[in-house]
């Protein structure tokens, strides 16, 4: 797909508000509401995953009527493995790197389930809970989407998202009324429970995902939705702003762990997220032609300053802390910088040439798969 502008701003804030919510492992750097509404940035991140890889889906289907499972994991694969094993390998190998000291087993890293079983208390690369929702769900949704369109029933797809977006809802009302409200009751820890049983698991954070598919859905078939989109594009993005803002009231301190802010806060966000991307994906939106300096270099080395901003944080903190701690603008331009600078070498190193790669490869593939094709069968 090509590269739209306003993705790529979308892109470029999803990331530079996620990073300051991490502060704390430097103590905090300031920030007010942009910092503590900073894990709001990981559910964008959530809504422009679920449409530009729904629309890769959905343009395939559209176009082919079938979808290669083996060249879709391939894009994946080559997109988010080579940089998340090497900053992995790193995790392993020198320990002292670790922003935290504990770490969740290998395991659960290498098949993607650590969200599922995480202990808030080993949070060395636990960020990367986000991968394991975006890597399981991606494992299901492509047969889900084929299912869907060669049984002639894509119009249910509608029906299929809100049915798992209600459910998630009752989901997390269950477990909040008969697992995080007993546990904080009862003077347990309940903000841990909290974080393991409705922030972290994937059944209770698909909505962004959902958002996302779904509007590329209704693109990549030319829906009459996509049509009012297309006309209201500053509309959709405008609302979304407000929205966010709405979110940040429902989220706000202690309400972020409240029952009415888990069962409807988070649908919320979503269409807050999912109206976002649609007025930057349209071609009629201000987003469409607003050209930001530096705004698709972050964009594209998104990921990578994801995976490490949390290591250089810990190691800027705790080997220079006199010396860059406590300073006011200075700390933040700091911390940034060093984050800058790490994911951008990660990027260049890992990053980049692995996805020169991955088109030979897909070649390869392609041309291995048409003569098995060929092939007489004897």
């Amino acid at each position: 797909m090509e590269r739209k502008p306003g993705l790529d701003l979308l892109r470029a804030i999803a990331i530079l508000w996620v990073m300051p919510f991490h502060s704390y492992i430097a103590g905090y750097m300031g920030g007010g509401v942009l910092r503590w509404s900073g894990w709001m940035g990981v559910d964008l991140f959530f809504a422009l995953s679920g449409f530009l890889i729904g629309s890769q889906v959905f343009n395939t289907l559209a176009s082919r009527g079938g979808l290669d499972f083996v060249d879709f994991y391939l894009r994946r694969s080559f997109r988010t493995l080579p940089a998340y094993v090497v900053v992995l390998a790193v995790y392993l190998a020198w320990p002292s790197l670790r922003e935290e000291p504990r770490m969740m087993p290998l395991w659960q890293f290498l098949t993607y389930t650590l969200n599922l079983f995480i202990d808030p208390n080993r949070g060395a690369f636990s960020h990367a809970w986000s991968l394991c929702v975006e890597e399981q769900f991606y494992l299901l949704f492509p047969l889900l989407a084929l299912l869907l369109v060669r049984t002639g029933r894509l119009g249910r797809g509608v029906a299929v998202i809100a049915a798992l977006v209600v459910g998630g809802m009752a989901l997390r009302a269950w477990l909040w009324i008969h697992v995080v409200g007993p546990m904080e009751a009862n003077g347990g820890d309940g903000d841990t429970t909290y974080l393991e049983r409705l922030y972290y698991p994937t059944y209770a954070r698909l909505d962004d995902l959902l958002g996302g598919v779904a509007l590329a859905a209704a693109r990549s078939y030319r829906t009459r939705a996509w049509a009012w989109i297309e006309r209201n594009a500053n509309a959709a993005w405008v609302a979304g702003v407000l929205l966010t803002g709405l979110c940040m009231w429902m989220f706000n301190g202690q309400q972020r762990f409240a029952l009415s802010a888990n069962v409807f806060g988070y649908p919320v966000l979503a269409l807050a997220m999912t109206a976002l991307v649609a007025g930057a994906a349209s071609q009629r939106s201000v987003l469409a032609s607003m050209s930001i300096p530096g705004a698709p270099w972050l964009a594209a080395s998104s990921y990578s300053f994801y995976l490490t901003h949390k290591m250089v944080y810990g190691q800027l903190h705790g080997r220079f802390a006199p010396w860059v701690d406590g300073r006011g603008l200075w700390t933040v331009w700091i911390y940034m910088a060093a984050v800058l600078v790490a994911g951008a070498a990660l990027h260049y190193l890992v990053e980049r040439p692995c996805l020169r790669l991955r088109e030979p490869v897909r070649r390869r593939w392609a041309r291995r798969e048409r003569r098995y094709m060929a092939a007489p069968i004897a």
